[in-house]
């Protein structure tokens, strides 16, 4: 009898922690708002200076490694006029991606969008790492500042209705 009741209470224990440990396994794809405070900084650091993030436009994926990406929207007002012309933002990846058809490795960056047509990557001392074409998504009714939105096996970050895709390498 005590054998089976150690058996039982082994097994109940061994489920309950299988069910909590699958309960806090992390989600994977584009996070919500909420899980945005526990990752998000409040400033960052670009070309000499430190700016506000702007918590409301940011956005973040975890991917099946289990590494983040995130962005945000940045207060880059404090920088001089071409500086502003080719960062609105901030990058931050934990694991290589690529971009368009250019490879990113983990790291923080800054990033922009130009009038052009172009999407900038740039080093934290504002120097260009790279620059992909944009596309425009005329199907957006309500376009936001910045988000991120699963599609086509990878994800969108847009700016208003300009995208680039971007996907785990």
């Amino acid at each position: 009898m005590k054998t089976w009741m150690r058996a039982t209470l082994s097994i109940a224990l061994l489920l309950s922690c299988t069910v909590a440990a699958l309960a806090q396994a992390k989600k994977t794809g584009v996070l919500e708002p909420a899980d945005m405070k526990t990752i998000l900084p409040s400033t960052y650091f670009f070309d000499g200076q430190s700016a506000p993030v702007q918590t409301r436009n940011s956005g973040a994926v975890r991917f099946d490694n289990g590494k983040l990406f995130i962005a945000a929207l940045v207060d880059n007002s404090g920088y001089s006029t071409d500086v502003q012309a080719k960062y609105q933002g901030l990058l931050i990846t934990e694991t290589k991606i690529t971009v368009g058809d250019k490879e990113l490795g983990p790291g923080e960056y800054g990033f922009g969008f130009t009038k052009d047509g172009k999407f900038n990557v740039l080093n934290v001392a504002a120097d260009e790492v790279f620059n992909v074409a944009s596309q425009q998504d005329d199907a957006q009714k309500h376009p936001v500042p910045l988000k991120i939105a699963a599609a086509d096996g990878g994800f969108r970050l847009y700016a208003g209705k300009k995208y680039v895709t971007f996907k785990a390498k």
